[in-house]
Order: structure tokens, then C-alpha cells, then sequence
């Protein structure tokens, strides 16, 4: 019986030759993976868990291609356990039954099994709840992958017993660290003499994914010619003709990355949906983080819409939301949702105008001492000192509205926040004209 389990001892694993590029480099040792170092680097988690020969359950959650799968592998080989993997795609209640039955085994034996899930969102409850009894009795650490956030697809139970950790998309630095890593390592490689002319597009290609680079590297490699010295050069035109789409000229970090948004979100904010997703377009097929261009959306939203439709900031978080839940490709489709509705609602940038008002005035030095009157008094000697003396509470009169001020003594009532005839923001204009006609009779600002 020992001798047979013997065999399951974890081991370096040595790839088939014929294996993709991809995972014949796949690290074997936790300092030879690249990025995630918030969580790999000294002092932190997963290092300091290695270090101590001991892993919790845990969740990787990120994007495709950041290392999920490596990294288990790379922490289960680092404490000597023995590893298992299932994809809850293709495994059943008798595959995950089995698993938990050489758990046992392994366990009589000392040994904790650690169990990989890959895809663990789409285990249904019945199958969580089984991994749920085993990780609570010690059975196995499970380790499961996922690019959706756990917290909507794995149940409560089973993430309360769970350490989450994210993985961050890797950076263009690490991925040209993995790919000049395989060029030097890699004998397959190292044969074919590979010299990368235009690393702007390889990592436009490869958008975060380390899998995506190195596949697109090995198939350029293999299609492309020879100079007069025998070097395989890997061009924008090779690549394009690889991977069968165009490569677009667009550095996320110089200046067709600014540029590009830039379009982006002047297309929003003069109303032309069909320019605005072109740009869309551009970023998207670029690689570009789609986060990112949920968060501009966001900042658009109140700065440029603002109050002249209220429900443009609700949708721009819900985009971003549904960005963060599903990620890419699907996330296409809720972007395209949000810029449209952006770049076809209203305009006003009243409230973003209003704040910097406010802000230019106190930065002037102005005197905002509070009034007595609007002070809090939530002890008996501060009421002595008067403080909310003479408050006048709004509830109390027809329409909830009473003439007061709530201006600093030092400071003359005046209207920062001027609206615009725009959409809802044109009855808030009307509204803020009855209440204080004094302040708003001269209407919005040209």
C-alpha cells in the first residue's frame, strides 16, 4: 500500500517536447514566477505560508493567464504535499467522491492532499457542500482558481474557510521578463536564433496573458522567414498574419493610449455614441484593461453628465461592476451598454464646476468658521455655549423648505452649483430658482 501512494509524492514535473511553448515553461519554484508580487515577494502571504512548509484553503482569483494553475502547483510542490486536480467544467459528484476517498488514504498515511479546483464557480451548492465537509474535517486544502469573484459564486460557507486571494494582470514588464525567459531557456527556442522586432505588438497581443504571448511567440516563430544570417524575426506583420487579426499600434502606456481616450471620452461628451465606441473599439482590440476604462466612464459620468441625469453614474458603476464580475470577452457588452447611454444622455458639467467653485474659495483663505446655530451640541455644555440654538428644522414647514442661512457669517450667500437647462437638471434649476430666487434668478452660467 505505501509503496503504491509512494508514487503520488509530488514530483518536477518535466513537460513532453511536444508540449505548447506555454507549458513548457511553466515555472517549477515559487522565485521563478513572474508578477503577483503583493502576494509572493518576503513578507508576504503566500511567501511567508511557503516558508512555513503550511497552506490554508485558499481562492486565486484573477484574469485568465496571471498564474492561478502555476501557482498552485509552484505552493503545493514547495511544502512536499501531494496534489490533485479537478476542472469543476468536466468533474461529477464521482470524480469529486473518489478524490475524497485517496484523501483518506493519504491522510492515514500523513499527508494532507491538496486539492486544485479549476473554475471553482462553476461547481453547483451540492458539489461546493461536499468540498465544504472535507475542508472543515482537514481532509484536503483545497486550492480553487476562478476568474469571477468569488464572492457572487462561491458559497458563504465555503469562502468564510478560505483565505481570497487576487492576482493582479501582468504587467507589459512581466511579460516581456516570461518571454525573453523562454528565448534563453527553452532549447525549442533557443534553436530557431528568435529576435522580437516589435514588442509593441506582442504585448498588444497579449493584453496581460502570459499563455497568449508565448502561444503567439512559438506559432510567429514557426511561420517566420530567415534573414541572410539565420535569425527568425518576429515582426507586426508576422504576427498579424499568426494570429489572423490586426495588430493596432497602440502602446498602453505612451501616447496612443492617452490619445486614444482622450477620443474616447470627448466622442461621450459631444454625444456621438457611434465614435465613442469605435475608440471603444480600438482599446478593447488593444488589450487595454477594460477597469480602466470603466473607471473613466465613472469620472465621466458625474463630470460630464452629472446632475442632468442622475441614473448615468448608477450606470456607469453598474458597468464597472459587471466589468470586475465577468471580465473579457463578455465584458464587451456591458461597456458597449454603458457608452451609449453615456454619450447619448444629456450634458451638464454643473457639479463638477460647483466643487472647484468651492474649493478655489476655501484655497483663497476664506473664513469658514460655523454658525452657532448649525453646530452640533451632543453634550449638556456644549448646548450651554448655544450651540444648534435658533436651528430651524425644514420638516417642520410646507414643503419641507424654510428661509435660512447656512453660509458661514463671513461669507456672502452665493450660488456655486449652477445647473442647466439639461434633462432632469432643468427642474432642478426651476427648483432652486423658487427656493432662492435672490441667489439663482440669474440663472445657469453661460
Amino acid at each position: 500500500m505505501d509503496s503504491l501512494f509512494d508514487d503520488e509524492r509530488p514530483k518536477q514535473e518535466v513537460p513532453s517536447p511536444d508540449a505548447p511553448l506555454a507549458e513548457r515553461m511553466r515555472p517549477q519554484a515559487i522565485d521563478d514566477v513572474a508578477g503577483q508580487q503583493h502576494l509572493l515577494a518576503s513578507g508576504c502571504p503566500l511567501r511567508v505560508f511557503v516558508e512555513r512548509g503550511e497552506l490554508p484553503s485558499m481562492i486565486l482569483w484573477g484574469p485568465p493567464g496571471t498564474g492561478k494553475t502555476t501557482l498552485a502547483r509552484v505552493l503545493t510542490g514547495s511544502i512536499g504535499s501531494p496534489m490533485e486536480r479537478l476542472s469543476a467544467v468536466e468533474a461529477g459528484v464521482k470524480d469529486l467522491r473518489e478524490t475524497m476517498q485517496r484523501a483518506e488514504r493519504h491522510r492515514k498515511m500523513g499527508r494532507r492532499l491538496v486539492l486544485f479546483i479549476d473554475e471553482i464557480h462553476r461547481f453547483n451548492k451540492a458539489q461546493q457542500d461536499a468540498l465544504l465537509h472535507a475542508v472543515e474535517r482537514g481532509l484536503v486544502t483545497l486550492i480553487g482558481a476562478t476568474t469571477e469573484n468569488p464572492s457572487f459564486e462561491v458559497n458563504n460557507a465555503l469562502l468564510s474557510r478560505c483565505q481570497v486571494y487576487r492576482l493582479q494582470p501582468l504587467s507589459d514588464a512581466d511579460i516581456r521578463s516570461i518571454i525573453e525567459r523562454a528565448l534563453t531557456h527553452d532549447e525549442q527556442m533557443k534553436s530557431r536564433r528568435i529576435a522580437i522586432d516589435d514588442w509593441e505588438a506582442v504585448l498588444s497581443i497579449a493584453g496581460g496573458d502570459a499563455r497568449t504571448a508565448l502561444n503567439a511567440i512559438e506559432a510567429s516563430s514557426s511561420i517566420a522567414p530567415r534573414d541572410a544570417d539565420g535569425m527568425v524575426h518576429i515582426t507586426r506583420d508576422v504576427l498579424r498574419t499568426t494570429v489572423q487579426r490586426r495588430v493596432l499600434a497602440y502602446d498602453r502606456a505612451g501616447d496612443a493610449h492617452y490619445d486614444t481616450v482622450s477620443a474616447f471620452i470627448k466622442s461621450m461628451r459631444g454625444s456621438d455614441p457611434d465614435a465613442a465606441l469605435l475608440y471603444l473599439a480600438v482599446m478593447i482590440e488593444a488589450g487595454e484593461d477594460p477597469t480602466f476604462i470603466a473607471r473613466r466612464m465613472v469620472i465621466f459620468a458625474s463630470e460630464d453628465i452629472g446632475n442632468a441625469d442622475p441614473l448615468a453614474l448608477q450606470i456607469a458603476l453598474s458597468v464597472f461592476q459587471a466589468i470586475e464580475r465577468i471580465g473579457m470577452p463578455e465584458g464587451r457588452i456591458p461597456l458597449a451598454q454603458g457608452v451609449t447611454y453615456l454619450a447619448s444622455a444629456p450634458k451638464s458639467n454643473s457639479s463638477y464646476m460647483a466643487i472647484d467653485a468651492a474649493l478655489a474659495l476655501i484655497r483663497e483663505g476664506a473664513d469658514v468658521t460655523i454658525p452657532v446655530h448649525l453646530r452640533n451640541a451632543p453634550t449638556r455644555l456644549m448646548k450651554e455655549m448655544g450651540h444648534g440654538k435658533d436651528y430651524v428644522y425644514p420638516h417642520s414647514f410646507p414643503g419641507h423648505f424654510v428661509q435660512e442661512k447656512y453660509f458661514p457669517e463671513a461669507i456672502e450667500p452665493q450660488a456655486f452649483y449652477r445647473p442647466e437647462e439639461q434633462g432632469v437638471e432643468a427642474e432642478i434649476a426651476q427648483r432652486l430658482r423658487d427656493l432662492w430666487p435672490e441667489r439663482y434668478s440669474a440663472g445657469p452660467s453661460s
